[in-house]
């Protein structure tokens, strides 16, 4: 196992690399599949463009799991969520790409858990359409 980020390198200012992932009609009726999200905008492109979208649209649960794709590709494997606020501005539609980055905020200590506050945002080729502030626990020290 490749260890991940430890809790006393993290310094606020630090970015994490962007995660981009091209958003086909397949994945996004694929994740409304796998979320059992059956509203019809996110795999009917007939019923979206009734709603005034201009075709089949993203989750929010996919919102959330590619925040925390983001946060825990740079993290690694041993970062563990304990808190996440996402707020959706816009959708991203079937054909656009998606890209995740984001920044350290703070970081600090509670008993014995180092804590690390983050920013992310994901954007479509047409700006920002998700803003998350996540915390995340990483271990102290040497690798366990």
């Amino acid at each position: 196992m490749t260890a991940g980020v430890r809790f006393g390198d993290v310094r606020t200012g630090d970015r994490l690399a962007p995660v981009t992932m091209p958003i086909t009609y397949t994945r996004v009726c694929q994740n409304a599949a796998a979320t059992l999200d059956w509203m019809p905008g996110h795999h009917d492109p007939a019923y979206a463009r009734a709603q005034g979208q201009e075709t089949i649209y993203l989750s929010t649960l996919f919102f959330t799991g590619f925040v925390d794709r983001c946060v825990t590709d740079w993290a690694g494997p041993e970062a563990f969520i304990r808190r996440r606020r996402i707020t959706m501005t816009s959708p991203i539609y079937a054909g656009e790409p998606a890209t995740a980055t984001g920044e350290v905020t703070d970081t600090g200590v509670d008993g014995e858990r180092g804590l690390v506050h983050l920013d992310v945002v994901v954007r479509s080729e047409r700006g920002p359409c998700v803003t998350a502030e996540v915390t995340i626990e990483l271990p102290h020290g040497e690798e366990m």
